[in-house]
């Protein structure tokens, strides 16, 4: 049980020790519902009403996330991203970024940008496809082929959707007379651009014309219209400071203040004056201006769209029909697009192809080589990188990339997916992350107990490599290894308060000494001896020497 927890965290490698048990999955479990992961009330303390998490991540360089916010509207100040998920003891959840309201999807939609976690029962975003794509494009960094793919996709899907609707001969005199009929309606309403918006400003002056008349003839009034107005009364106090001036010369300020006064206040009178002049109560003109707009969003509803666009949704309209119309030639020409940029979409294609091939290759050796470091001595991995030969493009090529690897002597090649296990998986992925570029990919991994089933030196090896990526990721790592543990740049303890009537979870951020009790604990268990603190205090010192 959590009463309250905060954390900060720093950049580089963060472990997260413990005796099993004590809560070290809490924490993961926390950081997955501001992934938007599934909520219930389960989650809450007993005795509480809800459950608040909190985090606030730098997206400074995160391009992705930014775009994202931007869509939403959402206002990001100094580069940083608040996120906050409540859970209430009904099971419903509520969700925040940047105090503006979002949806669990949008949670996990921005969260793919943000955090990576590998682990047993955690998100396995190396097993998606999409992700494997973008892992190979990522590390073999063949930008300018990828955008030519895309922008020569672009360009024959635009011809091909075009192309499609005005070939569509089942539709096609249904669609013709239907866009006659709205273009005839809309030419007899004649929209013009800006009119709801003037008409609207015209129905409330009308409509409170009385109420304007009345306060403004007030006001003329009050300022000017009587012996004891404002203007009058105002220089009846500045000819008698004027008279006093004379006798002292500190009132030249208050003076100068109060005759501008007194011109703003002529100026004032003279607007006043000339607004009532403007004013007209015509209750003829109320009901033309309360009849057009009245047609105008009666028509916008018609077309489901706001009424300031029903001028735009006219011009469409026409040139719909203009397309329809004059089919011929432009199906001609919509024809000759799409075989240009057909054309211009396999050569691009290919050569995509050829790049992603030697780049498979490049990635495969090197990841293979990590997996033996690891302790998979007889692990294989492969790229495959196969043209599906289909006959439509698409946004990213044609090919089919498949992650493969071999785990046991005497087996083929297997997607990835369905032959790792967990703890294989892991390490997988950690070989993935080290070897993939640096400066590109999600700003935050965690390693969920990678270690699972190895020890002795390969675990130091998982270790270094974790510290390897911490130097371009922020790194977090859950262990039960001293080995992995005393490569960290930070901390974390996570212990198990028994009491009498409750049980509470504890993270401590260790010290350089209490840092040597607890990887001494991990080397020897329950009893710790001064060999084993000797020994973790050489394990640490190993570590800052490198």
């Amino acid at each position: 049980m959590v009463d309250e927890l905060d954390l900060e965290f720093k950049p580089g490698m963060t472990v997260l020790t413990g005796e099993t048990g004590a809560g070290k999955s809490i924490l993961i479990d926390a950081l997955g519902l501001i992934l938007g992961d599934r909520a219930d009330s389960t989650i809450i303390r007993e005795g509480a009403e809800r459950t608040e998490i909190s985090a606030i991540f730098d997206i400074e360089n995160n391009h992705n996330i930014l775009a994202m916010l931007d869509d939403q509207a959402i206002q990001v100040d100094d580069n940083e991203l608040l996120i906050r998920r409540l859970v209430g003891r009904d099971g419903r959840s509520r969700a925040f970024i940047n105090n503006s309201p979002v949806t669990a999807q949008t949670l996990r939609d921005i969260g793919e940008y943000l955090i990576d976690i590998h682990g047993q029962h955690a998100h396995q975003s190396l097993s998606k496809r999409d992700v494997q794509r973008n892992l190979l494009d990522d590390f073999g960094n063949y930008s300018k082929q990828l955008s030519a793919v895309m922008r020569a996709y672009a360009d024959w899907h635009t011809a091909t959707t075009r192309l499609q609707a005005l070939t569509d001969s089942d539709n096609q005199d249904a669609t013709l007379s239907l866009l006659r009929y709205q273009v005839r309606e809309l030419e007899a309403l004649q929209p013009v651009e800006g009119e709801y918006d003037a008409l609207e400003d015209e129905y409330r002056r009308l409509t409170n014309a009385h109420r304007l008349l009345e306060t403004a003839q007030g006001a003329f009034a009050t300022l000017s219209d009587d012996e004891h107005s404002v203007y009058n009364r105002l220089n009846t106090v500045l000819t008698d400071l004027q008279a006093c001036h004379q006798f002292d010369e500190s009132l030249t300020d208050i003076i100068k203040l109060l005759d501008s006064a007194s011109i703003q206040l002529s100026e004032a009178s003279i607007e006043v004056r000339s607004y009532l002049d403007s004013l007209v109560c015509d209750p003829e003109r109320l009901q033309v201006v309360e009849k057009r707009l009245s047609d105008l969003h009666d028509m916008a509803r018609k077309h489901k769209v706001q009424t300031q666009q029903l001028s735009t949704l006219l011009s469409d309209l026409k040139q719909q029909l203009d397309d329809i119309e004059n089919s011929q030639q432009l199906v001609s020409e919509l024809a000759q697009q799409k075989s240009a940029a057909g054309e211009q979409y396999n050569e691009a294609a290919v050569s995509l192809h050829q790049y992603r091939a030697r780049a498979a290759g490049k990635m495969s050796k090197a990841i293979t080589q990590k997996l033996k470091a690891l302790g998979m001595t007889e692990g294989q991995f492969r790229i495959s990188v196969d043209n599906d030969n289909s006959p439509d493009p698409k946004p990213n090529g044609n090919d089919q990339i498949e992650f493969l690897v071999n785990t046991n002597p005497g087996q083929t090649m297997q997607a990835l997916r369905k032959v790792a296990s967990g703890g294989e998986l892991s390490r997988i992925s950690l070989a993935i992350q080290v070897i993939s570029s640096s400066d590109k990919g999600i700003p935050t991994l965690i390693f969920d107990e990678v270690d699972a089933g190895i020890g002795g030196g390969i675990a130091e090896i998982v270790g270094k490599l974790l510290h390897e990526l911490s130097r371009q990721r922020q790194v977090f790592c859950v262990t039960h290894l001293a080995q992995v543990a005393s490569q960290g740049d930070q901390h974390m303890q996570v212990e198990k308060n028994i009491g009498k009537t409750s049980t509470k979870t504890r993270v401590n951020k260790l010290n350089a000494d209490e840092r040597i009790e607890e990887i001494a604990r991990m080397l020897a268990g329950l009893t710790i001896t001064a060999q084993s603190r000797d020994h973790a205090r050489e394990m640490l010192k190993h570590t800052l020497a490198e």
